[in-house]
């Protein structure tokens, strides 16, 4: 038999959503036509795409405005409207999508989470278990941090942690800060090589984000 309804309204709706935000828009290239504190317009064939940007990416942007440019791009879709969210590299809109699966997360908020902290900030946040600085994001309570730090940190490392295993030999709350480190460097899409390589030498005994912190010195 036939099943003309194999979801509920509801849940149809949701499934086109999901499926739209994800597959419609990868990215747009063309002319950086306008630039406001929390939106740019990229001309793409005289077309102008209106896209929702962070803090971070609206200053990375300021140099190119009148230039060629390229956002990666998010849409997101509600029953009642439909607004594409921009990003300077896939590395931001990565986490973008990230903080969208957390319960009680929306746009507004992922935004302005990715407006309080860089992408490098937040993956050691997150890694760090750092819930007070992800709540300086307005908008956002401590109690919304914690479930951000919760839901995600596995998740993070997950998809960017490859099985290759640390050096033996270190003690065991070593070997878990180590990881915690590394897995911070590969979700802003360094190698585990180049990751391992720029932690040697730093002292174990740094507090976790000051680690992270010189590491990308040397990467930089």
């Amino acid at each position: 038999m036939l099943n003309l309804y194999p979801l509920n309204p509801e849940r149809r709706a949701l499934s086109f959503r999901e499926s739209v935000s994800h597959k419609m828009y990868d990215y747009f290239k063309g002319t950086l036509a306008s630039l406001k504190p929390d939106a740019a317009v990229i001309d793409c064939g005289g077309i102008g795409y209106k896209l929702t940007v962070s803090a971070s990416t609206h200053a990375k942007l300021s140099p190119l405005l009148g230039r060629e440019a390229t956002l990666f791009a998010h849409l997101a879709v509600r029953e009642d409207a439909m607004e594409l969210y921009g990003f300077f590299d896939e590395t931001e809109r990565s986490l973008f999508i990230h903080l969208l699966s957390v319960s009680g997360v929306g746009p507004k908020a992922a935004v302005s989470v990715l407006s309080t902290l860089s992408a490098d900030k937040l993956a050691f946040c997150v890694a760090s278990g750092d819930a007070k600085a992800i709540a300086s994001s307005p908008g956002v309570g401590l109690k919304t941090a914690q479930k951000i730090i919760l839901e995600l940190k596995d998740k993070l490392a997950k998809e960017f942690s490859s099985a290759e295993p640390l050096p033996d030999g270190l003690p065991a709350g070593e070997a878990n800060d180590a990881s915690d480190a590394v897995n911070a460097l590969l979700v802003l899409g360094y190698s585990r090589a180049q990751a391992l390589g720029a932690l040697k030498g730093l002292d174990p005994a740094l507090p976790l984000e000051i680690r992270i912190r010189e590491a990308l010195k040397k990467l930089y």
